[in-house]
């Protein structure tokens, strides 16, 4: 089974519908959405729409913290994420926030986890930023059955690591386009990047290719109109910085 794992949508439809197109170019067979479909971008009801389109097709989605933000937005406004995510909720319908509400922090198919943070304790959206972190959501995952896969996002950048043979954990870098061996006698923890917001200084989408049958994991960065995306951002009236850090990829 080839599967596309996408992230961190974060609102952003040209990003998403680029991503789409170049994943189905990949022959994937089934799509998984790691959470937070919106928060800073300025299409969240159509992005919302995609997706809840896209499990009609047999994808499965899992809910991220910008996405629980826009179902119950904060009721004191204090921040510009707190603001955003007031925003947002008042974009989707009754609809899509249920439907965002009902979705499951965590999937476990045979060998594979997904998570938007991490495995460990994952209503406290952990950041998987380093090997300490990536060991915690590692361990965690033991407790489901047979897992020797955990893919997660929240981060928006694309890592790598597995379990070496001295049980300590060691980092890949993977390079886009180039499929990583991932044999299932190692225990792998990916991050996959950001769909939508990308925070490397380069203004390309991500997302990747997890091909079970050859154990494989591909890493891809995608072209959009990020320039488009921005205006947008500008055009509804959000702030500046957002639309600002998609241009600059940050």
């Amino acid at each position: 089974m080839r599967f596309a794992l996408l992230s961190d949508i974060h609102s952003n439809l040209q990003a998403l519908d680029a991503c789409l197109v170049h994943a189905r170019q990949q022959q994937v067979q089934r799509f998984m959405i790691l959470g937070d479909l919106v928060g800073y971008g300025a299409n969240p009801s159509e992005v919302v729409e995609r997706i809840m389109l896209l499990t009609e097709e047999g994808a499965e989605v899992l809910q991220g913290n910008h996405d629980a933000m826009a179902v119950a937005p904060p009721e004191s406004v204090t921040t510009i994420g707190d603001a955003t995510a007031l925003w947002t909720h008042k974009q989707l319908s009754t609809a899509q926030r249920l439907w965002l509400q009902h979705l499951p922090m965590t999937l476990h198919r045979d060998t594979v986890l997904l998570v938007h943070a991490s495995a460990d304790r994952p209503e406290l959206w952990r950041y998987v930023y380093d090997a300490r972190a990536a060991t915690a959501s590692l361990d965690a995952a033991s407790a489901w059955p047979g897992v020797r896969y955990v893919f997660g996002g929240h981060v928006h950048m694309q890592s790598l690591y597995y379990r070496g043979s001295s049980d300590t954990l060691m980092k890949f870098s993977p390079q886009p386009g180039v499929a990583v061996p991932v044999p299932k006698h190692r225990q792998w923890l990916g991050t996959i990047g950001s769909v939508g917001q990308p925070r490397d200084g380069k203004p390309l989408a991500m997302y990747a290719v997890l091909d079970t049958e050859r154990a494989q994991l591909t890493f891809h960065r995608v072209a959009y109109d990020h320039f488009s995306a921005a205006a947008a951002i500008r055009k509804a009236g959000l702030p500046e910085f957002f639309a600002d850090r998609l241009e600059r990829g940050r």
